[in-house]
């Protein structure tokens, strides 16, 4: 039998909790990048792809669904799916006309991304509201319709809508921000906007003030 001194004992003692703490490190740091590679931006592009593609077939099938091409292009012929935004009516307005190209717009707005698994409604990118979405109560944002600030998804639902419309709109990544990262949006990206127009006035006319207590009247 083969004995072990003391000083022997305890040195076998500090290694193996040594030892201990570099495993529990380990695994410390292994839960940690586990955690932060649950990436639910995984092949990205694919997910929108196929996410656009289920939307384009099954849309234009479903009772208050509509496509609208891009604005720019010929209305005439048909396009590619990503040339169209699709647009699910959630309530209509009593508005009679629809904004010009030229004109201002007053609006107010969510922008989401497609769901993921951190995020199942969809993750939050941009908007007047971060809450409950309530035209009456929302805040809004003024603007010109021709801004080259605005995506051209964006602009192609405003030329259809009128005063009133909420409308929930896909924004295929063409006519959104395409191969390009913007902020917390990542390339290839399919934009999902709840919008609603609440006005909008011609080039050189002042737009009246919006008055919240009207737009709860009218809501």
């Amino acid at each position: 039998m083969k004995f072990i001194s003391l000083r022997q004992l305890r040195q076998q003692g500090q290694l193996f909790i040594i030892g201990c703490l570099g495993c529990l490190s380990c695994l410390f740091i292994s839960c940690g990048e586990d955690d932060a590679t649950v990436d639910e931006y995984a092949d990205w592009t694919a997910r929108n792809d196929q996410f656009l593609a289920a939307l384009a077939n099954d849309s234009l099938r479903q009772a208050g669904w509509y496509r609208y091409k891009k604005y720019s292009l010929n209305d005439e012929s048909e396009g590619t799916i990503s040339q169209y935004i699709y647009v699910k009516v959630v309530e209509s307005g009593d508005g009679l006309d629809c904004p010009m190209f030229t004109d201002s717009v007053r609006v107010c707005y969510q922008g989401r991304l497609i769901p993921t698994v951190l995020h199942p409604e969809g993750y939050v990118f941009d908007g007047t509201i971060y809450g409950t979405y309530n035209p009456a109560t929302n805040s809004n944002t003024k603007f010109l319709l021709s801004s080259s600030s605005i995506i051209d998804g964006f602009s192609t639902a405003l030329l259809h809508m009128h005063r009133g419309d909420h409308w929930r709109v896909y924004i295929p990544s063409e006519l959104a921000y395409k191969e390009t990262v913007n902020g917390v949006i990542p390339a290839h990206s399919l934009l999902i906007f709840d919008l609603t127009l609440i006005d909008f006035s011609p080039a050189g006319q002042v737009m009246p003030v919006w008055s919240s207590r009207e737009m709860m009247d009218e809501w």
